[in-house]
């Protein structure tokens, strides 16, 4: 059976063309030039392709390969379709994969031993502290760190991944519409020592419902999945689903009773997902299902102790006003006159550089440890 990827490009452009409906049309034609020479009345007698698919297919414009092609060639952006061999195992697993995935950077077969960590947009402190901390130990270990490049929760995750290891973003739009646009240099970190990926054509906007498609990908990705920090009507959540129907493992980071960014992950926790306090509670469950990590013969990752000289100033300025005594992070603020955006920043990097540990209520002491 042939298998041309420009013809995959192509069919991938018809949105209601999915891999249960291309699989029978493959069983008929025997390869995808015969379907995409075919006339709609060949078309509609396969068993699930009406004639709104058929005329679709029967009208594909070839002409779109060559524009499709030269501006994956101008990103540096290559595809690969569900026949290939660096297709993702983990994902070709899911009852609906993709037909076809837009790469830039690297996808290996080693990353089939990977972690989604998604949440809500709009995180507290707790929340971003907790997912990058997650996602650094994470990677470090070997584990590749899947998220949605999305604001908060997502953007954490690929820092704390990028630090220490792999990880890779999937994207709700073409891989030529980096959204949100502020994440166009951390796109880059990523492509680095990862990829991004999107089953979308290059130049497809970040339309909402392209979303839900997006989260069933990065479930796929994953052996499980953590959510951190979600409100009640969280996206994140559509993921949390997408895990139980696919039987990937579920967890969620517990949040504070009364806060409206922790109720749907709290949720969860009520309905079943393991609870996560640290990264522990993710290895105990996934280390029987690693294929290329043994995690039960090395080590667990170690915090490593930073000496002075590798804080920068304003990070060596927080330091010197904590102690072993607890202190609220408004009061340290403005004690070191700094807006509470930096010092947040600051903070997250002092966490992993394990200089100092947060505590609940977003009091800040310095690490014993």
């Amino acid at each position: 059976m042939s298998h041309n990827i420009e013809d995959y490009i192509l069919l991938n452009t018809v949105e209601t063309l999915g891999f249960k409906k291309l699989e029978k049309l493959l069983d008929v034609f025997k390869g995808t030039s015969r379907i995409l020479k075919a006339k709609k009345s060949e078309l509609v007698t396969v068993d699930g392709i009406d004639n709104n698919l058929a005329e679709k297919i029967a009208n594909l414009d070839k002409k779109q390969i060559s524009k499709e092609l030269r501006i994956m060639s101008k990103n540096n952006v290559r595809a690969v379709s569900i026949f290939d061999d660096g297709y993702p195992e983990n994902l070709k697993t899911i009852y609906s994969p993709p037909i076809l995935l837009y790469v830039k950077g690297e996808i290996r077969p080693e990353d089939s031993d990977a972690v989604a960590i998604v949440g809500t947009r709009q995180p507290s402190h707790y929340g971003m502290s907790t997912c990058e901390r997650l996602a650094y130990q994470l990677a470090s270990m070997g584990i590749t760190v899947i998220s949605g490049l999305a604001r908060g929760i997502d953007t954490m995750a690929h820092r704390g991944a990028v630090k220490s290891g792999r990880t890779i973003a999937v994207l709700g739009s073409g891989l030529n519409y980096i959204y949100p646009s502020e994440n166009k240099r951390l796109a880059e970190e990523i492509c680095e020592g990862g990829a991004l990926v999107s089953e979308f054509p290059m130049d497809t906007p970040p339309y909402r419902f392209n979303f839900p498609r997006r989260n069933r990908v990065i479930c796929g990705l994953s052996l499980g999945v953590v959510v951190v920090e979600a409100s009640g009507k969280s996206g994140s959540l559509i993921t949390a689903n997408f895990a139980l129907e696919e039987n990937r493992e579920l967890f969620a980071v517990p949040g504070q009773a009364d806060s409206a960014k922790s109720k749907g992950s709290n949720n969860l926790i009520k309905q079943g997902a393991k609870l996560v306090e640290d990264v522990d509670d993710i290895i105990a469950e996934i280390e029987n299902h690693l294929k290329y990590k043994d995690i039960r013969q090395r080590e667990k990752p170690k915090t490593v102790s930073i000496s002075a000289s590798a804080l920068t100033e304003d990070e060596k300025r927080i330091k010197n006003f904590l102690s072993y005594e607890p202190l609220y992070i408004d009061e340290l603020a403005k004690k070191c006159n700094m807006n509470a955006g930096k010092i947040s920043t600051l903070l997250l990097n002092l966490e992993l550089k394990n200089v100092i540990k947060e505590l609940p209520g977003k009091n800040f002491i310095l690490n014993k440890e």
